[in-house]
């Protein structure tokens, strides 16, 4: 099966949509409010400052997943990381090396615009992610997220 990844547009937005509530439910069990989840992810697909999307067809142009980043400013380094905000890949199409692509396409970009590096947040429980992750090169940082509700 040949597969192509690209950048994603408006008319990707109702699977967007789907692939996010199916990563919030799977990766935290948590189920997101579809309409915000949708005005979220149109934002960054009308404005690129918000989010970067890519996305991933099968042959006959049907959408399997995606990856989104966003970028968070360095005044240390005078430059942007950028983070994986959120990655997702239907469970038929798993264990194909796809993750790997879609990161190594992010990863590129992230050269190509000057990054610093790229960086990502992955649930506590997650395992499964976690190993994926490594062994798809990332390593653990030295940091601990912590948060404040408003």
């Amino acid at each position: 099966m040949e597969y192509v990844i690209r950048r994603a547009h408006l008319a990707d937005l109702g699977q967007l949509v789907k692939f996010t509530l199916s990563e919030a439910k799977k990766a935290e069990g948590i189920s997101l409010n579809q309409e915000q989840a949708r005005k979220g992810i149109r934002a960054a697909l009308e404005d690129e400052s918000v989010a970067l999307y890519w996305v991933i067809q099968d042959s006959p142009k049907e959408l399997i997943g995606n990856i989104s980043i966003v970028k968070e400013w360095s005044n240390w380094k005078a430059g942007y990381y950028w983070w994986i905000q959120s990655l997702y890949i239907r469970p038929e199409h798993r264990g194909r090396g796809l993750m790997k692509r879609i990161i190594q396409t992010v990863r590129e970009a992230a050269r190509e615009a000057r990054a610093l590096d790229l960086r990502l947040y992955v649930h506590k429980n997650n395992q499964r992610a976690i190993g994926a992750y490594i062994k798809a090169g990332f390593i653990e940082a030295d940091y601990r997220i912590m948060r404040m509700d408003t």
